[in-house]
């Protein structure tokens, strides 16, 4: 072999040994990472198998809020000046430029329950037609105001009517000042507020209980998008009121949590109002919470609504008689009048003709109407937990007049008394606490007899609706955030919440960052108005389906069923019955039917009596027989029978458990009438049957002729011109 040969040769065995060599490694390698992948899927598999086992969050919803949550506390901590004056901006900015908006939906919201009151619609029940109220009343409306707005009539019942009071909203005066003080207060806190609330409960605890669909927000909108509701469409519906509920609840204790410090302050339990008795409050309240909802809703809450409704009742009647009562009671009528006589006006009211008080407008009503919405997903879920088995008139009278009237009960007590003690005792020194109102109520109290009795009841009043309030909450951030409603949460995932929850607020309360929080929240409050708006029309295409669904009565066809030919008439129903179909049935059932009848009358009775027909071919929609018996002196009696198209829904269609629906549209036989009645469908009956149904007819007219007929038929009968 040449030395070419041998070192090509070399060259090839050596290339041939490396190649090999890689191709051993290689395989190692890919044996270590195809290991490596099913250790890693294997992890993976494990850790959704726990997830799923363990917990019962949707790990998508609960993904993004929490990122998101982490993501905002963190640039806050970061650059708190520079976020709280950037989310500020864009709250001014939605104040300014949608304040028309918020003043109309809230306007549509109210109109919307009215009507739903009132109309035949009012009498369908959250839940089966025979289902009872879960709740008694009083426990039900003890629920609604330890989770709608206790803390804050604690703690503006006495500074928004001197705020107002001392403002330039109020003019004229010391009476009529006094007067607009409190009717700008009950608009804020009357059916407005509670309207909000009463929108998205109701549409909540209809789908839930009615619909049978999971109680979450993404149920409300499934007459609109029907099943996908079940993918991320109903995942971002639910992470825009996690994210709204979350915010609240936060803020909420935040700030609760220095405002009853303030008042253990003012009472003297606390020698001073620091970070570190915020921070054990927020503990307290927290760990009372979370133990009242590990024992459930129907436990823990219901029991501390009607001890603090009770202990509130006890502060109002204790005002009542210490104050002014006389006047009090006056105020309360006078009150009522004012309220309800300008409610329409301030209700439509943007105050564009009246530009130097659009500020206290955008910083009061909007912010307030704001505010209420960002509650709404909180308030409303509790709501309709609570509301299973009440009709929806009673639940609308239940969720607005009853709360409204109390809170007009509350402001005048409060609010009138308040400015009567400012104007008569305190020389204006209570008008000059309106921006400290965690002060203020407790030396409010001071000018009445027993003020440390007062204050202390007072703070537990406070303390347990910041309980409730953080209980209810707990519970409706498990349901929200939940994938599958029918799940009991896990015990430890409410120790979860309220831990992430106090956390939270104790940092952003110890760096000054709750205020961009709660700027947050009142952004998220716009996009989530709309989307109810857009739950107001989903309801009501549910109603009227609802309506529709159960007034409908077995077809007048059954009625003739004597269980004979019941195979043709099964096959008939599994059927789709196409035009050619109903040519069939006009041609050799009905028009002989009519045949014979007439042939029947004609020659026993005498009678005249004639058959209109109009059958032409297959494709022709407009196939009728008719048959007219003749009369002089009234209208002639007809009874017609003629082929109606309706569409099928592509649901239907797409449906795998149906294969006999394969059309978009089918053709029914439908009977119409001389005097315009609704018809029905024939197509199940035979000729005899159609005999039977036509006599049935004729003689509900010859009862009528010497009744109501004489009124309706005896005049000529005249057509339009086209």
């Amino acid at each position: 072999m040449s030395l070419a040969s041998l070192r090509q040769s070399s060259i090839y065995g050596n290339f041939r040994l490396y190649f090999l060599l890689d191709i051993q490694k290689t395989s190692t390698i890919r044996k270590q990472t195809s290991t490596n992948i099913i250790m890693e899927e294997d992890l993976v598999s494990n850790f959704t198998r726990f997830f799923y086992k363990k917990t019962s969050f949707n790990p998508f919803v609960i993904g993004i809020t929490l990122t998101l949550l982490a993501l905002l506390v963190a640039i806050t901590l970061v650059l708190p000046q520079q976020t709280e004056s950037v989310l500020s901006s864009i709250k001014q900015g939605i104040f300014t430029h949608f304040s028309w908006f918020y003043v109309l939906a809230f306007s549509i919201f109210i109109c919307f329950l009215i009507i739903l009151s009132v109309s035949s619609v009012g009498s369908i029940r959250l839940g089966a037609n025979e289902e009872d109220p879960e709740f008694s009343f009083f426990s039900w409306i003890a629920m609604l105001f330890a989770a709608g707005m206790g803390v804050g009539l604690m703690f503006f019942g006495v500074a928004e009517p001197l705020s107002h009071f001392s403002s330039n909203i109020t003019i004229g005066g010391i009476e009529h000042k006094e007067k607009e003080a409190i009717l700008f207060t009950l608009f804020h806190w009357g059916i407005h507020a509670w309207g909000v609330y009463a929108v998205i409960a109701l549409a909540l605890a209809y789908f839930g209980f009615r619909y049978k669909l999971p109680l979450a927000l993404r149920s409300c909108f499934y007459p609109l998008l029907k099943e996908r509701i079940n993918g991320k469409m109903g995942d971002f519906i639910d992470i825009i009121a996690l994210i709204a509920t979350l915010f609240g609840i936060i803020t909420t204790l935040g700030f609760g949590a220095s405002q009853l410090g303030a008042g253990l302050e003012s009472i003297g339990v606390l020698s001073s109002n620091s970070f570190n008795a915020q921070i054990v409050i927020i503990i307290t309240v927290m760990i009372i919470a979370v133990l009242s909802a590990v024992s459930g809703v129907g436990k823990g809450v219901k029991m501390l609504s009607e001890i603090n409704l009770f202990l509130a009742i006890f502060l109002l009647l204790f005002v009542l008689i210490a104050g002014p009562t006389l006047y009090l009671l006056s105020a309360f009528s006078d009150n009522l009048g004012t309220y309800f006589s300008n409610v329409v006006n301030l209700s439509f009211k943007t105050y564009v003709y009246e530009t130097s008080n659009m500020s206290w407008f955008t910083g009061w009503t909007i912010l307030y109407w704001a505010w209420w919405c960002s509650w709404a997903p909180f308030v409303g879920l509790f709501i309709a937990r609570i509301s299973r088995g009440r009709t929806i008139r009673e639940f609308i009278f239940g969720v607005l007049a009853v709360p409204s009237l109390f809170c007009i009960l509350w402001f005048t007590v409060f609010g009138n008394t308040a400015i009567w003690i400012d104007m008569h005792q305190a020389n204006g020194l209570l008008s000059s606490m309106v921006g400290s109102p965690e002060k203020l109520l407790f030396k409010f109290f001071t000018y009445l007899p027993w003020p440390l009795l007062t204050g202390g009841v007072a703070l537990v009043v406070i303390s347990l609706f910041f309980v409730t309030s953080a209980d209810s909450g707990i519970y409706v951030l498990n349901n929200i955030a939940s994938r599958d409603k029918s799940l009991d949460s896990p015990k430890w995932q409410a120790a979860m919440w309220g831990i992430i929850m106090m956390i939270i607020s104790i940092v952003l309360l110890g760096a000054g960052g709750l205020g961009a929080l709660q700027t947050m929240t009142l952004i998220v409050a716009l996009p989530f108005a709309m989307m109810m708006l857009v739950m107001c029309l989903s309801l009501w295409k549910a109603l009227i389906a609802d309506k529709k669904y159960f007034e409908t009565k077995v077809s007048p066809t059954s009625s003739f069923w004597t269980g004979g030919r019941w195979k043709d008439r099964l096959d008939k129903m599994l059927n789709q019955t196409q035009e050619k179909d109903i040519l069939k049935f006009l041609k050799y059932t009905a028009l002989p039917a009519m045949r014979e009848l007439r042939q029947e009358m004609i020659a026993m009775h005498n009678l005249n009596v004639e058959i209109v027909e109009h059958l032409t071919n297959d494709d022709d929609e407009d196939n009728f027989v008719e048959i007219i018996i003749k009369k002089e002196s009234m209208r002639d009696f007809m009874y017609g029978i003629k082929s109606v198209s309706h569409e099928v829904s592509e649901q239907l269609i797409n449906d795998d458990n149906l294969p006999h629906i394969q059309h978009s549209i089918t053709y029914l036989p439908m009977t119409y009438f001389f005097d315009g009645r609704v018809g029905y469908d024939v197509q199940y009956m035979s000729r005899s049957e159609i005999i039977a149904d036509i006599l049935k007819q004729y003689e509900r007219y010859l009862t009528l002729l010497d009744d109501v007929g004489q009124e309706l038929m005896a005049h000529e009968q005249t057509e339009l011109a086209e």
